[in-house]
């Protein structure tokens, strides 16, 4: 299992803040009144815990299985749910990566938000086929879409530009295409105090393209797509249905 995260995890509750305000709203309208009875609701790479939040204020009757493989990750989250007695109560965190996760029997929904990317086409395959087997006739994948469908050039921008204390922190990402489906991302941190860079935080990882038609032939499932949450717009979530 490659660790994505453990090289720039010090900043990812910067980022994870914002995405969560924008992708929250519509994963919740996703999972709203969903009956829960049939399993857990399986959250792959839960990262820090803002996700599972969300999931668990959305279905305040479930269980929640988090894995989350990267150990600096997981410490976060681990520290999140401790410390709030209704995650402490209903949220079990696991290791384990996307591939080799073991699975509960049975389960009422899954969500994958900024992970099936990782995976390669056979590697997604197996996974929409294992956790098909546990999900009941209606039950969802909620898949993280990344606005990315196909490989492109994307020129180094700056995503992020953030404040704390004496010191502001910029988040830099771009991206080219390599083999195949996939994309090389390149994000650096920039820590500047007084306007000057103190400190620079490098990182790069490969991303296999997709689109939620495509993820749906994958899985033989159907699909449908989310682009916007109570008339704003949001990034790209697709819906898989057993």
């Amino acid at each position: 299992m490659i660790d994505y995260y453990s090289t720039s995890a010090e900043f990812y509750e910067l980022v994870a803040t914002r995405h969560t305000a924008s992708s929250g709203p519509p994963l919740t309208r996703v999972l709203t009144g969903l009956d829960v009875s049939h399993g857990p609701v399986l959250e792959i790479g839960a990262g820090t815990g803002r996700v599972t939040e969300v999931i668990a204020s959305a279905l305040p009757g479930a269980e929640i299985l988090a894995a989350e493989p990267s150990a600096t990750m997981r410490a976060m989250l681990t520290s999140r749910v401790a410390r709030d007695p209704d995650l402490r109560r209903r949220v079990t965190v696991v290791d384990g990566a996307a591939q080799d996760l073991v699975l509960p029997e049975r389960l009422s929904a899954v969500v994958i938000f900024g992970v099936a990317g990782h995976l390669t086409a056979p590697e997604r395959v197996a996974l929409w086929k294992r956790l098909a087997d546990r999900l009941p006739d209606g039950a969802p994948i909620v898949v993280e879409l990344m606005g990315v469908s196909s490989p492109r050039v994307i020129p180094p921008v700056m995503s992020l530009r953030e404040t704390i204390g004496r010191q502001t922190y910029e988040w830099w990402i771009g991206g080219e295409p390599t083999e195949g489906d996939a994309m090389r991302f390149t994000t650096t941190w920039k820590v500047l105090r007084d306007g000057r860079t103190v400190r620079e935080v490098c990182d790069t990882y490969d991303w296999h393209t997709f689109d939620v038609a495509r993820l749906a032939r994958e899985a033989g499932m159907t699909s449908r797509r989310i682009t916007e949450a109570g008339g704003r717009p949001i990034p790209e979530i697709g819906v898989l249905v057993k």
